[in-house]
């Protein structure tokens, strides 16, 4: 016999809960902190001035923030279509072949032209492969989650090819491709306030960040405000229902994939056009699989997604500076804290849905 679904308030299930299993997950981390002999209460406080104490700190947050804004974006709307997209490393790999083709071949472009091409070449190749599983779980029957799992793999494959074989950088050592022109690139967002006179320390962030920004509205407008937003929950809450309201849960599927694949994307515009300025072999680096935490804390809701993502950019940018000032609480700790916080977020959702819906009636069975 299941158990009876639990039913909270919006604002409890979209703020309190996550904020619950955060909690949790925090606690248990003192306790492994505890257990190697450091003090927890020091070890957050060095985190969190390594993450917000300063300018160059808090640059560097919202750069890992900026990855995690669009790979989160991309999970929640395939979770809004009732689909689990992993593949959002593989999406965003080929999107960097694509904005590096783009860089390099349209190069004598001028900027103003050259960088929104560049940047719709990624939205462009993340979609392509995006659609692709959803096009064959639409049509095929081919669980879009098996489907995103291999494509990853065929992707890091092809881009090693790529850059071994097709558009390396000649006489180089390293599976990478030549450096892109100065205006391929996007503005440092030192430079971009300069002018404003706010001096910010050379850091990786870039304006990027500005686009992931506008990502989390367009998204926001897309899925809440938007017909075609009102279709993808449909079919993801029945797709029957919605095959009945004359919606087809089949078109919804690969649309919702694309959009997944363009959003993923934006990983490889932060990173290939505004940090390396050239294609490098992994530089998704993880953030694609962390952005499956990020929309489940977030409840696939953007603002909730925005501050998941913050949270993690904290954790990556405060881990590195704890570990610097720590040496026994190693980068691989952080990493932990992590993967608990994924799966307090995740597996144990309905425990934690539990207990404050406990918190909230009590004495009422949850």
């Amino acid at each position: 016999m299941s158990a009876a679904p639990i039913d909270l308030p919006r604002w409890a299930d979209a703020g309190l809960v996550p904020l619950v299993s955060v909690a949790a997950a925090l606690v248990v981390a003192g306790l492994v902190v505890i257990g190697i002999g450091e003090s927890p209460l020091e070890a957050t406080t060095l985190l969190l001035r390594g993450a917000l104490g300063s300018a160059e700190g808090v640059s560097f947050t919202l750069y890992y923030t900026t990855n995690f804004i669009f790979t989160g974006l991309a999970v929640a709307v395939a979770f809004h279509a009732g689909l689990f997209n992993i593949g959002g490393e593989g999406q965003a790999t080929i999107a960097g072949i694509f904005v590096a083709l783009a860089c390099l071949w349209l190069a004598p472009l001028p900027g103003i032209l050259l960088v929104p091409l560049a940047i719709l070449a990624a939205a462009a190749g993340g979609a392509l492969y995006g659609f692709i599983p959803g096009w064959l779980q639409a049509t095929r029957g081919s669980h879009v989650v098996i489907t995103t799992i291999m494509f990853n793999f065929i992707a890091a494959t092809l881009s090693v090819y790529l850059l071994v074989e097709v558009i390396g950088k000649p006489g180089s050592m390293q599976a990478e491709t030549p450096e892109f022109a100065r205006h391929a690139i996007l503005t440092p967002m030192h430079e971009l306030l300069a002018p404003l006179g706010l001096k910010l320390p050379a850091t990786p962030l870039n304006s990027a960040f500005l686009l992931a920004l506008a990502a989390l509205v367009a998204v926001w407008a897309l899925i809440y405000r938007s017909r075609l937003g009102y279709a993808i929950r449909t079919v993801g809450a029945n797709p029957r229902a919605a095959a009945y309201a004359g919606i087809s849960p089949a078109r919804i599927i690969m649309v919702a994939m694309a959009i997944s694949g363009a959003l993923a994307g934006g990983l490889a515009v932060n990173e290939v056009m505004g940090v390396q300025h050239r294609l490098l072999l992994d530089f998704t680096a993880g953030y694609g699989f962390v952005g499956i935490a990020v929309a489940l804390m977030g409840r696939g809701h953007p603002v909730g997604v925005g501050l998941a993502a913050l949270l993690f950019g904290v954790l990556y940018q405060g881990g590195a500076e704890l570990s610097f000032d720590k040496p026994s609480i190693t980068r691989d700790m952080v990493v932990v804290i992590g993967g608990v916080i994924i799966l307090f977020a995740g597996a144990l959702d309905g425990l934690f849905r539990r207990l404050v819906a406990g918190l909230l009636r009590p004495g009422r069975p949850s």
